[in-house]
């Protein structure tokens, strides 16, 4: 099937992995006797696939370029070549002729009776008439009789001079390079036929143990947190619903790595004044993150980068709110009752405006100095260096002359393979946010200590005895 494809269309041998690919795509979605008659997308996941955005594989087509990324006499459009579905995401896979790189997109116009000539570099039409077949049914044998079967394809090059045409037979066309690529079949059977779906209601999560093991593990950390508390129902104040959101997490190879189910509340049907005051939330400026960068590499100073897991839910809730205890998860005996929040949740209206105000405050009592120009940039000066930090929603950068800083990340990075400075390294990362010239004295000698056990390290050997590794 991925031969007839690429022949058709008269595609290069180095987009066969691409051709693998849109067949078992399509495959995916053909009915099959091995399964009554359904297709395996049906009988993996419970329902129909949809057809009506399946394309011919090879065909020309033109990709839209969004506004923001074009001035205003460049084309609207990017002539490319369709190569298949995306596989994590929603779109088409298309091969920019231009650039010559894969790109993915939603907004695309098909030209389905065109075919690019990738020896003259220019486009070609394909004319393919419908095949007519006759059926007969024989008195005798009930044999059928394909009285008539015709498939003719025609290629016409237009040339741009119009004063020539030729005709070229894309079937017979010769390849004389190598492909770019070669993937094994290993790999390519990992990325068709995988099918990732993100479950959209509770009741199809609830029957998969996998997404209601995500769901306990979600709310134990909500009540690690400290979240909420269940209470009467208030007949003075609303109550905010909540819903289930459901997401796969994909490795860089496009493996699953984990289900993670998000509790988040219907924040739509909050109400200004009654359940919320202020929403608004500071973020940094790309110029201040652009300057940040550029002085960190002026300076040779390094820079970090961190994402501060479940940031919403440390924001603290100065307005009274109450929510609905989540589908499927209702205390028994209390059906009638209702969470008060004490922090907040992903979907609430003045969630980030919580977080905001508390990670400002714990920066203002670790004694950082926040810029009057920029509200989340702060800035700590002292005898050992500078430190400089920037917010951006729940990502912060920082970066500074702090060699302790420098120092001490340096040793908690070491402690993957060597385990024996463990506790020196996890002892001074207490004192980050004030070091001192002791603390930096240590530092040093945790330094030539691991100078001078340099052939020290984690050995894996066959396992012996129960033990898969050694420390030498």
């Amino acid at each position: 099937m991925a031969k007839c494809m690429m022949f058709e269309k008269g595609m290069p041998l180095e987009f066969w992995a691409e051709a693998v690919n849109t067949a078992v795509y399509v495959l995916n979605r053909s009915p099959t006797k091995a399964l009554d008659k359904k297709t395996p997308f049906e009988a993996y996941s419970g329902r129909k696939p949809g057809l009506k955005h399946l394309r011919v594989f090879g065909s020309l087509c033109y990709a839209h370029v969004p506004n923001p990324q074009r001035q205003k006499l460049d084309l609207a459009s990017k002539r490319c070549v369709f190569l298949g579905y995306g596989s994590c995401e929603k779109g088409y896979r298309l091969y920019n002729i231009t650039t010559e790189k894969v790109i993915i997109s939603r907004d695309v116009v098909f030209n389905e009776e065109a075919s690019w000539d990738w020896k003259a570099q220019q486009e070609c039409s394909v004319s393919v008439p419908l095949t007519e077949i006759v059926f007969e049914k024989e008195k005798e044998s009930n044999d059928i009789d394909v009285r008539q079967a015709e498939h003719t394809v025609d290629n016409e090059v237009l040339l741009e001079d119009s004063e020539e045409e030729s005709v070229v037979d894309t079937r017979t066309q010769d390849i004389d390079h190598t492909p770019l690529k070669v993937k094994s079949l290993t790999e390519i059977y990992e990325r068709c036929n995988i099918c990732i779906i993100e479950l959209e209601t509770f009741e199809e999560a609830i029957k998969d143990a996998s997404w209601q093991k995500a769901m306990e593990t979600e709310l134990e950390m909500i009540e690690k947190n400290d979240t909420w508390e269940l209470v009467k129902r208030s007949s003075e104040k609303p109550v905010v619903g909540v819903k289930w959101i459901y997401k796969v997490k994909l490795n860089l190879d496009g493996s699953v790595q984990k289900n993670k189910a998000r509790l988040v509340a219907k924040g739509y049907t909050q109400k200004p004044g009654i359940d919320f005051n202020e929403t608004f939330a500071l973020v940094a400026r790309l110029d201040t993150v652009r300057t940040l960068i550029s002085l960190a590499a002026q300076k040779r100073w390094k820079l970090f980068q961190l994402d501060v897991k479940l940031a919403f839910l440390n924001g603290v809730l100065h307005e009274e709110v109450y929510v609905d205890q989540p589908p499927g998860f209702v205390v028994k005996d209390k059906e009638d009752r209702v969470y008060r929040l004490k922090k907040a949740l992903y979907g609430l209206k003045q969630a980030p405006r919580a977080w905001y105000e508390e990670i400002n405050s714990y920066f203002t009592a670790a004694g950082f100095q926040r810029s009057p120009s920029e509200a989340t940039l702060y800035v700590k000066t002292a005898e050992s260096g500078i430190l400089i930090v920037s917010l951006y929603v729940d990502d912060i950068i920082y970066t500074g002359s702090s060699e302790e800083l420098v120092v001490i990340g340096s040793l908690l990075y070491l402690t993957a393979t060597r385990p024996d400075i463990m506790f020196a390294a996890s002892l001074l990362a207490r004192y980050m946010h004030g070091p001192t010239k002791k603390h930096m004295g240590t530092a040093k000698r945790v330094l030539r200590y691991i100078q001078g056990t340099l052939d020290y390290g984690i050995a894996y050997e066959k396992e012996k005895k129960g033990n898969a590794g050694r420390i030498l």
